[in-house]
């Protein structure tokens, strides 16, 4: 008799996994007829919302300007890849601005096609994207909201 997994076609998950819990919800919102009254379908349910791409004119004008030789980063890896940054095959780093973290140029060029943040930190950088960029500045805009009030408030009851 099959297993479980087999049955499924999957892999159970591995030591400190844990499921991918919107997937998770969108396969029972699905299964249950919920999302087809609600005219969800299972892909508006289960997106990851990531940022956009990384701005094209960044990529030309700014990427440049934070690359460095690697031999500053010996002994240390690329969180994408998980190569030493001395080891052959890989000729250049690149460190994100503000945020500080290190990758292999190619490593994070790729990961920049699909969205424009810091994989380690979501550290968000310009994107091409004019609806995205002003969802971007009213976050901004409501956190400082946020704290200005939070301010207020201790000034006035402190």
């Amino acid at each position: 008799m099959a297993s479980y997994f087999d049955e499924h076609n999957c892999e159970p998950l591995g030591e400190n996994e844990r499921p991918n819990e919107q997937l998770l919800l969108a396969r029972l919102l699905v299964d249950s007829g919920i999302a087809n009254a609600l005219n969800l379908s299972f892909e508006d349910l289960s997106s990851q919302n990531l940022s956009p791409p990384i701005s094209k004119i960044w990529l030309k004008e700014e990427f440049p300007k934070y690359c460095f030789s690697e031999s500053d980063k010996c002994g240390h890896k690329c969180p994408i890849c998980l190569i030493a940054f001395e080891e052959e095959g890989q000729t250049r780093a690149v460190k994100i601005p503000n945020c500080g973290h290190i990758f292999h140029c190619d490593c994070i060029l790729k990961w920049f096609e699909k969205t424009s943040s810091c994989p380690l930190c979501r550290f968000e950088l310009p994107t091409d994207d004019p609806s995205y960029e002003e969802f971007k500045r009213q976050k901004k805009r409501e956190k400082i909201r946020q704290q200005e009030i939070e301010d207020l408030h201790n000034s006035m009851f402190s």
